[in-house]
């Protein structure tokens, strides 16, 4: 067996005290291959450090690994001066304290310190009496004999690991939802939304986090060059001093046009896991580079549970009910106090009409087809919504895209493209496969399930925002556009400014009238996908449940 091959089939302590902690964490980090390491952790590691050496003659780090228990992990161990060796474990937080008791270890926490001992036995050839754990949000240190019954809970605890493992769904939520609230994976588990889907009188924390760490960098010149320097990226736009740009600070970066990328650039968005997207200078989105494998496991669950065709049809009448009462209700908004005559509300009508045909479409062509007629009536109606002194190259004469015929419709589709890009990302962050949905039937030039999630927020992320923009009179007809006979784009200063319009619409903060917290409509992508996914995975019952107010 190979190297890579052992260590794969070894299991971590680390995870065996992530298994008696919470399964489904475990699930997630070793089965999933999720795992971030936070604050919190980054802090115990630089416990350990700082730590090195204050106890015992000699104390020394080892990295084991052992065939025979089917485990891997560094630990710390001190020598006394009699000779023996115990293992120490170092933790932030406090021991187990019941009144009139001494401190005792947590559960997990024992099951930790004894498998480290039982590798490092076999390595000493030499058996162990005890193991130590410090816990310095008390400081206290507390002994752990090693006696049967400790060596037979992590031989248990080994064997549960290994059914897990083998296992293809998720172990459930844990019952303690105390456990959840520093957990480093809650964004990803969703446990509060979990709990709050069974029961609508749970009244759920906010462990999701409301923004995304870092800014999506743009870049529009046609002569600039991203490159590397350092763990920065180094940009250079024709004679313009070159900027360095810290990769920490960037969580995406967007090329339009023809602007070059090298390959340490590439090497550098790898390692930081940051996406990289390709914009056509006309706004047409062109393509990705996306960091890392796909997850397996998860892309499983999807494959099975959208060649459901039941699934895939309640899914759909979500989806299209979500967009179309979106739609019904920005009109309803923008048409309050006298704007509201005759042929706008007999749309109105058609569209309510609609709707109500949504719940009860017996296929998923059926929701298509209505779909597109409450589309076709919704971009018919924009223009009465718009102010009556706008400049009249502005006013739309219905949805014309692929390509777009006027300057209305430009902008439409340039915000729809960068809208593209977000929920592709979004996807990818959460592990599904972007190419596997269930409304749009699969295309070459688009990912059905960004498709599908995309029209969840046509309306509220830049609909809303293109109507308003140009109600405010922020457009210039002549210099933000390029007009030909066949179509209409927008030009590079017009580009700039649906991008600020965009990113600034993607920071915006709104509050889930479901969920009952806030957070950005960027972290609303992500969470909208991860609910999706629970749809087969856990809870379903939350996904699509959103709409304006």
């Amino acid at each position: 067996m190979s190297a890579a091959a052992e260590n794969d089939a070894l299991l971590r302590v680390s995870a065996l005290h992530a298994l008696l902690y919470c399964e489904r964490l475990f699930y997630l980090e070793e089965v999933e291959e999720i795992r971030i390491a936070d604050a919190s952790v980054y802090a115990g590691r630089t416990l350990h450090e700082e730590l090195a050496g204050e106890e015992g003659e000699e104390q020394r780090s080892f990295f084991l690994s052992s065939e025979k228990l089917g485990l891997t992990g560094k630990l710390d161990a001190v020598r006394h001066r009699n000779g023996n060796w115990v293992v120490y474990e170092h933790k932030r937080g406090k021991p187990l304290l019941r009144k009139g008791e001494e401190p005792q270890a947590w559960e997990s926490d024992i099951i930790q310190v004894a498998a480290y001992s039982l590798l490092l036995e076999e390595y000493l050839d030499k058996e162990l009496q005890e193991a130590r754990i410090r816990y310095h949000g008390q400081n206290t240190t507390v002994i752990v004999p090693l006696t049967a019954e400790n060596r037979n809970k992590v031989i248990a605890g080994i064997d549960k690991a290994r059914k897990l493992r083998s296992a293809t769904s998720r172990p459930p939520v844990c019952e303690s939802s105390k456990k959840c609230l520093r957990c480093s994976l809650a964004p990803v588990c969703l446990p509060e939304e979990e709990r709050f889907a069974r029961s609508s009188e749970w009244e759920p924390l906010r462990l999701f986090p409301p923004e995304i760490e870092g800014a999506a960098l743009h870049v529009t010149g046609h002569q600039a060059r991203l490159g590397r320097s350092g763990d920065a990226f180094k940009l250079e736009e024709g004679e313009n001093a070159a900027r360095k740009l810290p990769s920490a600070d960037i969580h995406s970066i967007t090329i339009h046009g023809n602007g070059q990328v090298s390959t340490q650039a590439l090497h550098l968005c790898a390692g930081k896991g940051i996406h990289l997207h390709w914009f056509s200078g006309g706004g047409t989105y062109l393509g990705s580079f996306s960091p890392g494998p796909g997850p397996v496991q998860r892309r499983i669950r999807q494959y099975q549970a959208l060649t459901d065709p039941g699934l895939c049809l309640r899914l759909s009448r979500r989806t299209v009910r979500a967009k179309v009462e979106s739609q019904l209700r920005f009109l309803l908004r923008s048409t309050r106090g006298g704007k509201r005559n005759d042929r706008i509300e007999a749309g109105i009508e058609e569209i309510r009409s609609l709707l109500k045909t949504a719940s009860t479409a017996e296929g998923v062509d059926a929701l298509r087809g209505l779909e597109g007629s409450a589309a076709q009536t919704y971009f018919d109606l924009l223009p009465g919504i718009l102010n009556d002194d706008i400049q009249e190259e502005l006013i739309p004469s219905g949805r014309s895209r692929r390509p777009p015929k006027d300057r209305f419709n430009a902008i439409l589709s340039f915000g729809y493209s960068m809208l593209y890009r977000a929920v592709f990302e979004a996807i990818l962050a959460v592990g599904l496969e972007p190419a596997f949905g269930y409304l749009h039937t699969p295309r070459s030039s688009a990912h059905p399930l960004v498709m599908d999630v995309l029209e969840l927020f046509r309306v509220s992320v830049w609909d809303i925002v293109a109507v308003s923009s140009i109600n405010r009179k922020q457009w210039n007809a002549e210099s933000d556009f390029a007009v030909t006979k066949e179509k209409v784009w927008l030009s590079d200063e017009g580009r700039k400014k649906a991008i600020v319009l965009f990113e600034r619409r993607m920071q915006d903060k709104w509050k889930h009238p479901v969920l009952d917290y806030s957070l950005s409509w960027q972290r609303t992508m992500e969470l909208e996908v991860r609910l999706l996914e629970k749809e087969w995975t856990d809870t379903p019952g939350l996904f699509a449940q959103s709409r304006i107010r």
